[in-house]
């Protein structure tokens, strides 16, 4: 026997506002010194963050109160349009381009990017070939098509995550190991010629494995990284009082912001962050295990190992256990179109833990019919009135 929730995962979404309200805390402490330099305006990122949260939020409600099943309807239509939008960021005028990279797309005074769309447009398309039992070869295609297109933006992070989000909704599909093992040895083979090609990539790749290699040029980032978490030891320096947020370290706000929690609130709340964030992909991943179809429990899937990996890779760049990869921490980073996608994608999982069912245990069936049998209420021999 089954049961539907009427209301969906409470501790998931109560965990989604604790994570909004901390994150939009983070992004006011960390981009301060920034934002008086540059718009004497202490509280100018957090100003825009707050109004993409409610924004995200008023998009969460949405996607909780619309049918998981319409996202099966629209998934190709969703995958196309965004793709389209990635090939527009490459064109100049219609693409802004910022620190060598060309990632945002300009409508009016706001600015999205792209990158941060195709994440959940990916894992719709999937779970979309998925239920329709599509080969292998157009989960290759598609997986090449868009990863090529993130890495000519270039954005290793975002290539990165949703190849690996990719990966895992292939393997929760059924494909063999062996086959997605030479895909990916192949797609490894592939990075790794784009990183060594590139003189930007090929660099941070250097500085990771040699911090003295410049430590004025491309090791800088990785130094003051360094220096913050040494700062902050067990307990921090105290909440406000960071020094390498006083515009000593590189992206402050956006990359490196966890860096900046670290050298203020120590290992004990660096470590206290990341369980947080570990339980809220906990909880997506339970979501998965009890989907209702085979195209809610794929699509949840990839979300949890969309916002699961993203979060992984950038605390291990941090920790010099992977080069830098310029990729956001969820719901601490400043971006919007980051905090936007990830309210948009939890409302998704909410509307599927609505229809999550489980199996009762036929001891509790059986004991529940035997109630039931000697229930004078159900007895035979009296009648309704």
């Amino acid at each position: 026997m089954y049961k539907t929730s009427s209301s969906g995962d409470r501790v998931f979404f109560g965990l989604t506002i604790l994570l909004t309200i901390l994150g939009l805390l983070s992004v006011a402490n960390t981009s301060a010194p920034l934002a008086v330099t540059v718009f004497n305006d202490p509280l100018f990122f957090v100003k825009q963050q707050v109004v993409w949260a409610i924004l995200g939020f008023i998009a969460l409600i949405a996607a909780y109160m619309t049918p998981y099943t319409l996202w099966k309807k629209f998934a190709p239509h969703i995958f196309v349009g965004t793709v389209i939008l990635l090939i527009l960021v490459l064109i100049p005028g219609f693409g802004s381009k910022l620190l060598g990279a060309r990632r945002w797309l300009s409508i009016g005074p706001a600015s999205f990017q792209p990158s941060e769309f195709i994440k959940l447009a990916l894992a719709l398309f999937f779970a979309w070939l998925s239920e329709r039992n599509a080969p292998i070869k157009y989960y290759a295609w598609t997986l090449a098509v868009v990863s090529g297109l993130v890495m000519l933006q270039p954005d290793l992070g975002t290539t990165i995550t949703i190849v690996t989000m990719g990966f895992i909704q292939m393997f929760i599909t059924g494909f063999p190991l062996l086959t997605l093992g030479i895909f990916g040895g192949a797609g490894a083979i592939s990075a790794l010629v784009l990183i060594l090609t590139s003189g930007y990539r090929r660099a941070r790749l250097i500085s990771f494995f040699s911090h003295e290699t410049d430590p004025n040029g491309t090791s800088y980032h990785v130094r003051q990284i360094v220096l913050a978490l040494g700062s902050g030891g067990l307990f921090g320096v105290g909440l406000g009082q960071s020094k390498q947020k006083q515009l000593f370290l590189p992206e402050t706000a956006t990359d490196s912001v966890f860096a900046v929690i670290a050298e203020e609130l120590g290992f004990i709340g660096a470590l206290a962050l990341i369980l947080l964030l570990s339980y809220f992909c906990l909880r997506a991943l339970k979501i998965s295990k009890n989907a209702p179809d085979k195209f809610s429990q794929i699509l949840s899937a990839g979300i949890a190992v969309w916002l699961g990996g993203q979060m992984f890779l950038n605390i291990a760049s941090m920790v010099s256990l992977t080069p830098l990869t310029g990729i956001p921490l969820p719901f601490f980073s400043y971006g919007g179109s980051s905090l936007t996608m990830i309210l948009l994608s939890v409302g998704i999982l909410l509307q599927i833990s609505r229809h999550g069912a489980y199996q009762e245990p036929s001891s509790h069936l059986a004991d529940r019919r035997a109630r039931r049998h000697h229930s004078p209420r159900y007895h035979p021999s009296i009648k309704k009135r």
